[in-house]
């Protein structure tokens, strides 16, 4: 089935994906209603059980909108009890891409991504890193860790295994 979501006047179009790696069944029609709140359209996941934690459910949206659409449903989410997700935007001509993770116990985190992926780490950013570590707070790599999301990376990874093969349902976006 695909559904298509009229473009919003107030940015760029882009696309990405949402994943969700894991939510309690109660959960997941809420994360649907938060989700097409954001989209401006119903959504209706495939949701699949999560075999990395018994109980829990998982479910992937490919979506296409406005620059700005992750850090909205992003928000939409964050801090929900016992849900793990990621969702990515792709760059476009006039903006970076991003990348949002969220885990119940480290809460969210955000990046910037350029047109292949890779984090981009703004100076000012790395600069505090490396006066944290000068002031003996931390390890510079400890803190270029965290700038890259290694700590989600390492507690998403489990969830992002038990997702392979999943389906995926594609949102269109009518131009």
């Amino acid at each position: 089935m695909t559904t298509r979501i009229a473009s919003r006047p107030d940015g760029p179009a882009t696309r990405g994906i949402l994943y969700v790696h894991s939510a309690p069944s109660a959960l997941c029609p809420h994360i649907e209603w938060a989700v097409g709140g954001v989209l401006g359209v119903a959504v209706s996941l495939d949701w699949t059980p999560q075999p990395a934690q018994p109980g829990s459910y998982r479910a992937e949206l490919s979506w296409s909108g406005t620059a700005g659409t992750a850090a909205a449903v992003a928000s939409a989410l964050r801090g929900w009890n016992h849900l793990r997700f990621e969702i990515t935007e792709e760059p476009t001509t006039s903006t970076e891409g991003t990348r949002f993770s969220c885990t119940p116990d480290l809460g969210i985190f955000h990046a910037i991504t350029g047109p292949h992926g890779d984090i981009l780490i703004p100076e000012d950013r790395l600069k505090a890193a490396v006066v944290k570590a000068a002031l003996g707070d931390t390890t510079l790599l400890l803190e270029i860790d965290h700038l890259l999301g290694k700590p989600w990376d390492d507690e998403l990874e489990t969830f992002r295994h038990a997702g392979e093969g999943a389906p995926v349902r594609w949102l269109h976006q009518v131009v």
